[in-house]
């Protein structure tokens, strides 16, 4: 019955806060901390159980069956700790903001929804869940602004669109396993198991922000509120995201690292990698840029997962808990920029490492920590993952490097133009922000650097133990990388990475231009224009393909009413003028026909 709690509690906290009045504001932030505190009070009380709790709720298959163990717990402490580090954020971020009870009730019923798809060992609960954060995810971004609709609506059709699939995929797994119960599945990827496996595969992309699911992201960066996008797209979604493929991936299909499944995610790992770091790269917009970067992280997770190796697993798992930390703070210290300062336009920032010495800390750490750098958390699950990767083909190893070098070179223009270069006059009053903006970031940040010191920590504790021995076999992953050729390639590119910023500084002239020889290259500038005009969105495709169809639909519809309404009339009105013209009166012509019909039926006979 306690498996319960963290969702009901989470739940009934946001429908309150949704029925409050406004003038009770004060009230909307105080359950909204205590909702997600008690989340993750309870959630560090239940580490280390393992604990089920079965009903039956639809059918006598479909259970009300909850699940907590190692792998379950981990995410569930995620989930509630950021959830209460976002909230106290909020408190101060989202003053003075319409809508408050929208926010902090959609906020609280995401919780709840998130927490409901960790703890279901049922696929069709966790379906029930999974769709009510489309619900919320609609709401969040809703309330953004006047302008935020459509974004909405994209994120909404696109995933909406891949839980499709996963309804389909559910559906087909029980019917070939036999049971809904996810602990009790194990499915070759044979015949129909391949289909329900690569189903189920795009629900969980689509819910982690990989290509081809990820252009809403971008777009969500300008128009939802910023602790939704430090809270959801960066880290809650690809805690979900890659908690399901992980499950379908070692859990309920039987896949190995010959299997055709495990290429398919190694190259939708790797291809998620470069194209979205190269669009981050050229962004103008503190927000947009770290929104690109969320979703090329989850190449590095999808990559080493589909390794099937001991050390990429590893280092995909590791990279999601280290994603979700870093990420998180990145957003939450462009949510003070912008709360101090009143933009992130890239090219209106500078010198804030004096006006915000404790935002420009935390973004250090964090940044460092994205690209790789050690003795950072990312640099650890980069290794693994390189590790991985390298072992089962040279290139993703190489494409995952490349990718490294393109984030550490956007996170030295990103820090370059908005802390260390020159600040505008009208920069100059900016201030540093107040505690409950500040405290959730150094919190965080403290984290990464304690999860790169001590790694053995999240490692040996809390990821080696969702494998297993059997997995493992017999090896250990923390403390420094075994390969020291990969740690000296890896710095090797990070150096790379500096010594291009350097050149792109002293070619433009400017920390925001350190990249623009990258970005005006021959063969680049044109794939970049096609890019910023949406060309290669999927979801612009599928705009215009529902226009074709819808004035291909609009043809069909008018000529229907044209055979109805004219043609028709027309040959009706026809055929009446020339049969009052035949029968003009004439007993003559009467007779005449009346014979030929004669000889005619007389021919029919006949022949008959």
């Amino acid at each position: 019955m306690i498996l319960l709690l963290p969702i009901l509690v989470p739940a009934l906290a946001g429908l309150i806060v949704l029925a409050l009045p406004d003038k009770f504001r004060w009230w909307k932030e105080k359950i909204a901390i205590g909702a997600t505190l008690f989340d993750l009070l309870l959630a560090l009380a239940l580490f280390n159980s393992n604990i089920s709790f079965i009903v039956p709720w639809c059918g006598p298959v479909i259970d009300l069956a909850l699940r907590l163990y190692n792998f379950s717990a981990l995410i569930f402490i995620a989930i509630a700790g950021l959830a209460f580090l976002v909230t106290l954020y909020s408190t101060l971020f989202m003053s003075g903001k319409p809508d408050l009870n929208q926010f902090y009730g959609y906020f609280l019923l995401t919780v709840a929804f998130a927490c409901g798809v960790v703890l279901a060992d049922n696929l069709v609960l966790l379906l029930f869940f999974w769709e009510g954060l489309l619900i919320t995810l609609f709401g969040l971004i809703y309330i953004g602004g006047p302008n935020s609709y459509k974004t909405a609506l994209k994120a909404f059709i696109i995933i909406g669109i891949t839980d499709l699939c996963l309804l389909l995929g559910i559906a087909l797994t029980g019917q070939l396993a036999g049971t809904l119960t996810m602990s009790a599945i194990s499915l070759s990827l044979r015949g129909l198991g391949g289909l329900a496996f690569v189903l189920m595969l795009i629900g969980a992309l689509a819910k982690s922000g990989s290509l081809p699911f990820h252009s809403w992201i971008p777009d969500a960066a300008l128009d939802a509120p910023l602790p939704f996008m430090a809270f959801i797209p960066g880290a809650l979604e690809k805690l979900l995201g890659i908690y399901f493929l992980s499950r379908i991936s070692l859990d309920l299909f039987q896949l190995d690292g010959g299997s055709w499944a495990s290429w398919l995610l190694m190259t939708i790992g790797a291809v998620t990698i470069i194209l979205a770091v190269l669009m981050a790269l050229v962004q103008k917009d503190y927000k947009k840029l770290l929104s690109y970067h969320a979703i090329s992280q989850v190449g590095y997770m999808v990559l080493g997962i589909g390794t099937m190796v001991p050390a990429g697993i590893i280092g995909g798992l590791f990279h999601m808990i280290n994603n979700a930390l870093y990420k998180s703070c990145l957003f939450l210290t462009g949510g003070a920029v912008e709360k101090q300062a009143g933009t992130t336009d890239i090219a209106r920032l500078g010198g804030l490492r004096w006006q915000m010495p404790v935002t420009f800390g935390c973004f250090l750490v964090a940044a460092l920590a994205i690209s790789g750098v050690p003795p950072f958390n990312g640099f650890f699950s980069k290794e693994l993952v390189y590790d991985g990767a390298l072992e089962r083909n040279i290139i993703f190893y190489l494409v995952a490097v490349l990718g490294s070098f393109f984030t550490a070179a956007s996170f030295l223009k990103l820090g370059h133009a908005v802390y260390l270069g020159p600040a505008g006059d009208e920069k100059k009053a900016v201030k540093e922000a107040d505690w409950p903006i500040l405290t959730p970031m150094v919190v965080i940040a403290a984290v990464c650097v304690i999860f790169g010191l001590f790694n053995v920590l999240p490692i040996k504790y809390l990821i080696q133990p969702i494998l297993g021995e059997h997995r493992l076999e017999g090896q250990d992953f923390y403390g420094w990388p075994a390969n020291i050729w990969l740690m000296i390639m890896t710095c090797l590119v990070l150096l790379g990475a500096l010594a291009n910023h350097l050149y792109g500084v002293k070619k433009s002239g400017k920390g925001a231009g350190a990249v623009d020889h990258i970005h005006y290259a021959p063969l680049l500038h044109p794939a970049y224009d096609l890019a910023e005009k949406k060309v290669f969105d999927p979801y612009e495709w599928g705009l215009k393909f529902a226009a074709l169809c819808a004035r291909f639909l609009y043809k069909c519809d008018r000529a229907v009413d044209w055979v109805y309404d004219s043609l028709i009339v027309n040959v009706t009105a026809f055929c009446c003028r020339l049969i009052c013209a035949w029968h003009n009166g004439n007993v003559s012509r009467y007779v005449v026909w009346a014979l030929v019909g004669a000889a005619l039926m007389l021919f029919y006979v006949v022949r008959a």
